[in-house]
């Protein structure tokens, strides 16, 4: 007497060679599209970081103007806002603990620019900006100067 065991012989089931290349095809596609995106990112976070760090010091410059009337020289500089000014106009009135603790610098490692009065600040004070990444005046692009004259 013979058994006979009605089960469907295994079939092995795989990827064909044409479905493997057509789904690194899409992904060759896809990284095509996307990486170039994610490579301008560290760019536009500098800029954000150096609009944050001058609203910032703007603040401070703020704070320095309530305290003592004006606003520090372009002589006196943002150093005004760490260590007492010497020169006109005279801080009568500066905070002993200062207004920053120290002097930030942009995200490309250039010193913050100020100039009072101002050349380009919407209300004429004073202008605080970043030189950007080329480190020159002007510039477009991420090159350009990004200040709070700026939206």
């Amino acid at each position: 007497m013979k058994l006979q065991h009605n089960r469907p012989a295994r079939l092995q089931r795989g990827f064909t060679l044409i479905e493997i290349m057509v789904v690194v095809v899409i992904i060759g596609v896809l990284g095509a599209i996307v990486v170039p995106q994610f490579m301008s990112r560290p760019d536009q976070a500098k800029a954000t970081a150096a609009r944050t760090d001058i609203q910032a010091i703007a603040t401070a410059l703020e704070m320095y103007r309530l305290d003592n009337y004006h606003y520090p020289s372009t002589q006196q500089g943002l150093e005004a806002l760490s260590k007492r000014p010497s020169g006109t106009p005279a801080a009568s009135n500066w905070n002993p603990q200062g207004y920053l603790k120290n002097l930030p610098v942009d995200p490309w490692g250039t010193p913050y620019q100020y100039l009072n009065p101002g050349l380009k600040s919407t209300d004429g004070s004073y202008d605080l900006y970043s030189l950007g990444a080329d480190g020159l005046s002007g510039g477009e692009g991420m090159a350009a100067d990004i200040g709070n004259w700026a939206p």
